[in-house]
């Protein structure tokens, strides 16, 4: 059986997974903010002398990024992953202490980071290519929430061995399988931005290094940034594999093949940093080749998932009486607004997997490489595929954590739709500039380098933005009323679908983690640490902090 028994979580749990998700959600209502006054800027309405607290774009550019896509992501996937963990397996989690002592060790990070970039001293964006230079305060905030991250990680272990020394010979429940090839995963990758950190970029803040060599704090960036996406998003395979087929009525169309993706993302997702270096000369060209080469293959996995999912989504619209090559979508219970995000959230990720193509291939790469074109990719990844599948889990966790109903399910469907219609045209604008020559990270609407064929795509995109954040406000609108407005007594389902075949055999190896870990560090090796060992043989510590803002 893979399947698992009801549980109910202890109160003082559920307080845990709210504090998590809240505190996500919260900087994400700022961060959304920052998008907008950004859109805004690129369509020629500056509105950044008006707002309390932010000075400028770069300002506002680099609170939008952190937000977004490091604290509102950490925060709510921390939460979701206990949620899932203990549920799963069926028991409280061992560890309960230990994560409010991960929650605090977060929080004490987070408010660092958070003076940091309110205070104007952390305009380095999300990514912090030096020598921009930030206080030291955010880079010490940053580390405390990695940190908090690999608690969770011993957390969820703890729970797991427990779980297999009662259970033996029992397959992982999926739920927690996918929770776990999550956090192994993001336990390997993490290690590159935390050599950077503490390394590199905190030493240099505090003076105690003379400069800092970019390249090398660059690489080690990119170790973790692009498995960072892996981060993000399996949390919402977990959703889209284990539990939106039961939601639709439907069941897990392939066990095997699930658990066969969430266990190729591990090794496949992190050897893939150099195609984000394609133009940096210090890394060979044989080694950005196969990097592009594996950035390629970690497609394999997205398409399994492709095929798994609506395979299995399929089932619930045919079991509700569709007929015919599509006929079951219209079956699909679309009056939902959770089912009814995750939908939409998957018909754009579609599009953002297809431009991510564009990023890994060498040659067409170099047509967009800093352009809008990227982040008008990744607003459809991160933007979409996981934020409005993390709203469309909300509304069903939320009431499940609290006791309360849905405060209005039709703010939630006009929620998910506008998210929907304002990233598609922000997107596409984006995209659109992009081609055209448009930079990134870039105030355009005081460049004087503006291009007059960028008008209308900017103005797009600034629209797109304006309908990004009315779906914002009715989201958080109605987050505030379920969780203080809403009748209590409520009883909410935790929607676990189970497999077609329930009970089919499977090899042994899709339900151990061991030798896929092992895999995944022979890779890395092979594939990093050539070129790192170079990198440090000839660091050159020289280049000074610099701090334009």
């Amino acid at each position: 059986m893979s399947g698992v028994a009801p549980y109910e979580m202890r109160t003082s749990e559920k307080r845990l997974v709210l504090w998590f998700i809240g505190i996500g959600f919260a900087h994400l209502a700022v961060g959304i903010l920052m998008g907008l006054l950004q859109g805004l800027q690129h369509a020629g309405i500056d509105l950044y002398r008006v707002v309390p607290l932010v000075r400028h774009y770069y300002q506002g550019l680099s609170i939008h990024g952190v937000f977004n896509v490091l604290v509102f992501t950490t925060y709510f996937i921390a939460g979701f992953l206990l949620f899932v963990t203990g549920y799963g397996l069926g028991r409280p989690l061992p560890g309960l202490r230990l994560g409010w002592v991960t929650f605090w060790v977060m929080t004490a990070g987070l408010v660092l980071v958070d003076w940091a970039l309110l205070a104007n001293k952390a305009s380095v964006l999300f990514t912090s290519y030096a020598p921009l230079q930030a206080h030291p305060a955010y880079y010490v905030g940053l580390v405390l929430v990695v940190v908090g991250t690999w608690l969770l990680l011993v957390i969820m272990t703890q729970a797991y061995l427990a779980w297999r020394r009662e259970n033996p010979g029992r397959r992982t429940p999926l739920i927690t399988f996918g929770a776990l090839a999550t956090i192994f995963m993001w336990g390997l990758a993490s290690v590159g931005i935390a050599v950077q950190f503490v390394g590199l970029l905190i030493p240099w803040s505090l003076g105690l290094l003379p400069g800092v060599d970019p390249l090398l704090s660059r690489t080690l960036f990119w170790f973790t940034g692009h498995p960072i996406v892996y981060f993000w998003l399996l949390p919402a395979y977990i959703s889209w594999y284990f539990m939106l087929p039961r939601q639709v009525g439907g069941r897990l169309f392939s066990e095997p093949l699930a658990r066969l993706a969430f266990l190729l993302f591990i090794p496949l997702s992190l050897p893939v940093g150099f195609h984000h270096q394609y133009l940096d000369p210090g890394v060979s060209v044989g080694y950005k080749a196969i990097h592009g080469l594996l950035t390629f293959a970690v497609f394999m996995p997205s398409m399994l998932t492709a095929f798994t999912v609506l395979a299995s989504v399929e089932t619930g619209g045919r079991a509700r009486g569709g007929r015919g090559w599509l006929g079951w979508i219209g079956r699909l219970p679309w009056q939902d607004p959770s089912v009814t995000a995750q939908l939409l959230a998957m018909v754009l990720f579609a599009f953002g997997g297809i431009s991510g193509l564009v990023n890994a291939s060498f040659t067409v790469n170099l047509v967009v490489h800093n352009t809008l074109f990227v982040p008008g990719h990744f607003h459809l990844t991160v933007g979409t595929a996981v934020a409005l599948t993390f709203m469309g889990v909300t509304y069903w966790l939320v009431p499940h954590l609290t006791g309360r109903r849905l405060w209005s399910r039709k703010a939630a469907l006009w929620q998910a739709w506008l998210w929907f219609f304002g990233m598609t045209l922000m997107s596409r604008g984006m995209v659109w500039a992009g081609m055209l020559g448009a930079p990134r990270r870039t105030a355009l609407g005081s460049a004087p380098y503006f291009q007059p064929e960028w008008t209308d795509p900017l103005r797009l995109a600034a629209f797109g933005g304006v309908l990004l954040t009315v779906s914002g406000v009715l989201f958080f609108v109605n987050l505030v009323g379920t969780l203080w407005g809403a009748p209590r007594g409520v009883t909410t389902e935790v929607p676990v679908a189970e497999p077609v075949e329930e009970g089919r055999a499977m090899p042994a190896f899709l339900d151990r983690f061991t030798p896929w870990v092992t895999v995944t560090a022979v890779l890395v090796a092979a594939a990093y640490l050539p070129t790192l060992y170079r990198l440090f043989a000839e660091m050159r510590l020289t280049v000074p902090g610099l701090r334009p803002y």
